[in-house]
């Protein structure tokens, strides 16, 4: 029997290593993508010469050909293999930066986003799709919480590298690491990367990823432009967009339905453990909007300078990096139910303590950190866990890149339904205490239902 290896304090086989760290790899140069550019966005505005406002379209468009990419390459993962989408996932996205760091124009550049965020979408439903069908399922939670560890590790150090590497060099510099990282992920892949466990055989479902997208499209738009603080919450514009979001929605039903190989399977909402994982995702989703605004609501509440908010927030995303390998050791122990129910209620008690009490700043980081930890018990692994021991394997990647799919659509609504909140004026602290009150009866709700989870007894099994 092969002996046991530890990583970053996690104990697996050591045959598991290899793959664990290629995969890891991947999944650190997508997510690295994600915090790298948001210090550079005045440097590229200026750059091509666009408006601050219009700039934010590099991240709107990469967000959305993100969710659209999910479901066609975790179909893909699931019809050709592992390997062969894993690498395609990460030559689109190195593609993407190449084009990126050479673009001439601010339409070029975003259309290098979006070939980015094509590869992007697949990596990390992809990477979790294979440890699934590697690593047994008594170990399967620590793996998948290395993954969410470096995901995280990512985000924290992502806005830095950036911010160093625009100000000494330019822009262009930040996206130079993703081609050699993912030229040493692709070599490594063809090695270490499962082919296949299982070959699902089936045509690609185009209608349902065209309407998917379209739904998709709405809900962002629609979202976005919501304004609570107006009297009609929005425009023609908004009501049009969610309009048109609640017709793709209700046309992909059938459409799925009657497909031979439908990139959303009824199967996937089989069962109550199925509907409530992704229920549960997209209420994670929706909580991290609860992050984006922690800086701006110390600035409002305590005074301090960008730096010192921006150092503070960073609390609550250490706690949430150093929890989350914790996080993932503890579903092999007690269970997805119970884990997601401690993120959940540590993540609602920190956020009540912070909107009580954001003037008084040491009470402050101590909500911060105790929803930090709450964070990494609820990003780190459990619904993916829940999902690779729910489905079948011939559907995994599927299932997976759902959760992703319902987590982007939770940040959407979250970030959209914060910055209503908030308004227009941000120095309002009084804007921000509710923002936060809501975000913590939100987690609440979130930890009750929780409590519809099947036990750890019933959950650790092996689909067929």
């Amino acid at each position: 029997m092969t002996a046991p290896a530890s990583v970053a304090g996690h104990t697996f086989d050591r045959s598991h290593l290899p793959l664990l760290l290629t995969l890891a790899l991947g999944v650190f140069a997508g997510a690295l993508d994600l915090g790298v550019i948001s210090p550079a966005l005045p440097a590229i505005a200026h750059g091509f010469g666009v408006a601050p406002r219009d700039v934010a379209w590099a991240f709107t468009l990469y967000l959305f050909a993100n969710v659209v990419s999910i479901p066609i390459m975790t179909k893909l993962a699931d019809t050709v293999g592992r390997r062969a989408i894993y690498t395609l996932c990460v030559a689109i996205f190195a593609a993407g930066s190449v084009l990126a760091i050479a673009a001439p124009t601010f339409g070029i550049f975003l259309l290098a986003r979006v070939i980015q965020a094509a590869g992007a979408g697949g990596i990390f439903p992809v990477a979790t799709a294979a440890i699934a069908d590697r690593v047994p399922v008594e170990r399967r939670g620590s793996a998948l919480g290395l993954l969410g560890a470096v995901w995280g590790l990512a985000a924290i150090i992502g806005p830095n590298v950036g911010g160093v590497l625009t100000h000494y060099f330019s822009w262009h510099a930040i996206f130079i690491a993703n081609v050699p990282l993912a030229v040493i992920v692709i070599a490594l892949a063809q090695r270490y990367v499962p082919q296949s466990a299982m070959r699902a055989r089936g045509p690609l479902d185009v209608a349902g990823i065209v309407v998917l997208a379209l739904g998709l499209l709405g809900v962002m738009i629609g979202l976005t432009r919501l304004d609570t603080q107006a009297a009609s919450f929005g425009n023609g514009v908004t009501f049009g967009a969610l309009a048109l979001a609640v017709v793709a929605f209700v046309t992909l039903v059938p459409i799925e339905r009657a497909a031979a190989s439908p990139v959303i399977s009824p199967r996937l909402f089989a069962t109550r453990q199925l509907v409530v994982t992704y229920a549960l995702e997209l209420a994670i989703g929706l909580l991290e909007g609860a992050l984006f605004f922690i800086p701006a609501a110390l600035v409002a509440g305590d005074r301090l300078n960008a730096i010192a908010a921006g150092g503070i927030a960073a609390i609550g995303a250490f706690m949430f990096v150093a929890v989350i390998p914790l996080a993932g050791r503890a579903l092999d122990a007690f269970g997805s139910r119970v884990v997601l129910l401690a993120g959940a209620t540590l993540t609602a008690a920190g956020l009540a303590l912070f909107a009580a009490t954001l003037e008084t700043l040491w009470l402050a980081i101590l909500g911060i950190a105790i929803a930090g930890v709450g964070f990494g018990a609820l990003l780190g692994a459990p619904t993916r866990y829940i999902i690779t021991n729910e489905v079948p394997a011939t559907t995994r990647a599927t299932g997976v890149g759902l959760l992703s799919v319902f987590l982007i659509i939770g940040q959407i609504f979250g970030g959209s339904l914060a910055g209503g909140v908030v308004g227009a004026r941000i120095d309002d602290v009084a804007g921000y205490r509710l923002a936060y009150e809501i975000f913590a009866a939100v987690a609440a709700l979130t930890a009750c239902a929780t409590l519809l989870l099947a036990s750890r007894a019933n959950e650790r099994k092996e689909p067929m």
